[in-house]
């Protein structure tokens, strides 16, 4: 009987990095490793994903940096992460005619509905060519969960357990080039670092990590709302725990480590909080993906978004940092330039938008996904919507952008560095710019319209504002949003 094309080959263990660029906290890389096999390990550039409307140039860069820093670590072991731009199947099926995969090896990955119909179709093929494809649970997100019922213990039980740390000098790693493949060259501008943009990888990861308990995080609770001072004090580690330079579980366990520090204690409180929010809103996505494409509480699918002929462009005076509201417009123009912003403004952001603009968020949230360099689709979507207040289930908030920058802008050096152009105001002139007379104008040396250097409001903040609160909340008292409210909450909240 003639053999198999695979038979002849020797077996291999395949390690299929996507959102866990670290070589540290892995288990696939471990029992890939454990398995005494030769290990290869695979990132593929999927079209499916480089060409969607939620990523950036910024994020794919951010990913090369990463491989580039594991490859870095790997030299020594012998080993190499093997990169290649093609469909995920199609990557597989040719590795798998030259090495015979025994296993595949990865995360869990809570994304986009395209790459769960690709994990799917993964899942088809391995099954179809007799590969054992072992996935690993990503942080505490449970796939299937149908409910809370003891999570908040299952969260607690693995941000304590021992972290997984790969013994890279027992790996038989792979790192000839395959036959019949290509290695994925970047474009130029994947390999320069941007200024004001952090850079990806592991070992940036731990420096930042390392460096907000040296000092930097000791005001975090007092900060952490403020725009221009967030960039320094915040923890700064969110884009790395979005693309898995870090676990969730490391950074955790560096906190307890440093619990008992005097005068950390209300800092480490606030953050300890949001790595709680980090897996609840994840979860959140992961129990309930189709809030992708709708709102979460279906009471709201007939929500009164406007329809006019001028959202287009009220859309583009927001997406450019144009509407003449300063700090929305800094927040937006610093989003372009560094893709950071604190999670106040970007509260501000999608609010000015879905309540004063009464924009749907749908129209809004894939600029934003492009613009965070930290995109998680999970808490992305599940955030988004609880700030558009589509949930029925949340405090309806709507942020008043003058006053936002009034208390927490005071000096204005965060509108004088992403607006330049009103930096010859002073506070509290620049926080309303629009009420600046002739004559005032011509004292500052500014004008403010059309055809000025900065434009007049593209809204009436406080009619606007006036008749989102009466929209938003006749709406939450609806029976229909009323009802779907306590279905979410017996899903997504933990019970008492």
């Amino acid at each position: 009987m003639p053999s198999s094309p695979t038979q002849n080959r020797d077996a291999i263990s395949l390690v299929w990095f996507k959102r866990d660029l670290r070589l540290t906290d892995h288990a696939p890389l471990q029992a890939a490793i454990a398995s005494g096999l030769p290990v290869l390990l695979l990132y593929v550039f999927e079209p499916i994903s480089l060409e969607d409307e939620h990523y950036s140039e910024r994020h794919w860069r951010f990913v090369w940096q990463s491989l580039e820093d594991l490859n870095q670590q790997l030299a020594p072991f012998g080993g190499k992460v093997l990169v290649v731009r093609s469909g995920c199947i199609e990557a597989l099926s040719s590795l798998h005619t030259q090495f015979k995969i025994k296993t595949l090896y990865s995360h869990e990955e809570t994304g986009l509905m395209k790459t769960f119909a690709r994990d799917k179709e993964v899942g088809k093929w391995c099954k179809e060519h007799e590969i054992d494809w072992q996935e690993h649970q990503t942080g505490a997100v449970k796939r299937g969960a149908i409910s809370r019922e003891g999570w908040d213990k299952a969260w607690d039980k693995t941000m304590r357990a021992p972290v997984v740390t790969p013994n890279l000098e027992a790996a038989a790693f792979i790192n000839n080039q395959p036959a019949h493949m290509t290695e994925f060259v970047p474009p130029a501008t994947w390999q320069s670092k941007q200024r004001g943009m952090q850079t990806g990888g592991p070992t940036l990861a731990w420096k930042t990590l390392h460096s907000f308990y040296e000092g930097r995080g000791k005001s975090y609770a007092f900060k952490i709302s403020k725009p221009a001072e967030s960039r320094n004090h915040c923890s700064r580690l969110s884009p790395y725990l979005a693309w898995g330079n870090l676990s969730v579980r490391e950074v955790y366990q560096t906190l307890l480590q440093h619990w008992n520090v005097p005068g950390w204690r209300r800092s480490l409180s606030a953050l300890s909080s949001r790595f709680h929010w980090h897996c609840h809103f994840i979860q959140k996505f992961e129990s309930e993906c189709e809030m992708e494409f709708r709102h979460v509480n279906r009471g709201y699918e007939a929500f009164p978004y406007r329809k006019d002929e001028d959202i287009t462009k009220d859309l583009a005076c927001w997406m450019q940092g144009m509407t003449g509201y300063p700090l929305v417009d800094a927040c937006m123009r610093c989003l372009h330039a560094t893709g950071y912003i604190n999670f106040r403004m970007r509260s501000m952001l999608v609010s000015f938008l879905c309540h004063h603009l009464n924009i749907d968020w749908r129209w809004g949230v894939k600029h934003l996904a492009s613009l965070f360099l930290d995109f998680e689709p999970g808490i992305h979507y599940a955030q988004f919507q609880m700030q558009a207040s589509v949930t029925g289930t949340n405090t309806i908030r709507i942020y008043n952008p003058t006053k936002q920058a009034q208390e927490h802008d005071p000096d204005a050096a965060f509108i004088h560095r992403w607006l330049p152009e009103l930096k010859k105001l002073p506070p509290p002139l620049v926080f309303e710019p629009w009420l600046l007379t002739p004559l005032e104008q011509k004292m500052y040396g500014i004008s403010i319209g059309e055809a000025g250097d900065y434009p007049e409001p593209c809204i009436v903040l406080d009619a606007a504002s006036k008749v989102a609160r009466d929209r938003l909340w006749s709406w939450k008292k609806r029976a229909e949003v009323k009802k779907e409210s306590k279905r979410i909450l017996t899903v997504h909240v933990r019970p008492e």
